[in-house]
């Protein structure tokens, strides 16, 4: 019974609501959805009406209506435009991925050089006596381990590097 009512008001639906929705400014496609809706909440409490073609033509209007009057209601958002300076959530993220690919790059060199690139990459922004000191190594050799260091993770990084950029 249901599925010979929705078969047989179908095709006068899709005309009603293509009537109407221009007038309405929203889309034909919207206006059946909601009409449809009606139609299965009013099929599930009160049964079938008992002048179909003549419910729908109405139940389309009131769409209609509540569409139209809904866009008249609708203002523009007048707030502060968005800051473009700071970096948004989807910037957040990927600075954390390769901080994180980073920190994997660094816990894969060989030698002390973890450790010196932990001091140096760290948040207390240690001095090259503080972080000379920490390793046990002297303060002029710290530059010369640096750079070896920094190469070491250049050429890790090198493939890693240029597989992003391929595909991006």
């Amino acid at each position: 019974m249901t599925h010979d009512l929705v078969a047989a008001l179908r095709p006068l639906l899709n005309a009603e609501a293509s009537a109407e929705a221009y007038a309405s400014g929203s889309e034909p496609g919207d206006l059946e959805q909601a009409v449809w809706l009606r139609l299965l909440e009013r099929l599930r409490t009160d049964g079938p009406p008992p002048d179909p073609p003549g419910w729908l033509r109405e139940a389309v209007r009131a769409e209609a209506r509540r569409s139209r009057h809904a866009t008249w209601r609708e203002r523009p958002y007048d707030g502060e435009p968005p800051d473009h300076l700071r970096p948004g959530p989807e910037q957040h993220a990927l600075t954390a991925a390769r901080h994180r690919a980073l920190r994997q790059a660094v816990r894969r060199l060989p030698g002390r050089c973890p450790r010196l690139m932990e001091a140096l990459l760290s948040p207390k922004d240690l001095t090259y006596r503080e972080i000379a000191g920490e390793l046990g190594i002297s303060q002029g050799s710290l530059g010369p381990e640096r750079s070896r260091c920094l190469g070491c993770l250049r050429r890790l990084l090198t493939p890693e590097v240029a597989a992003c950029e391929a595909r991006g």
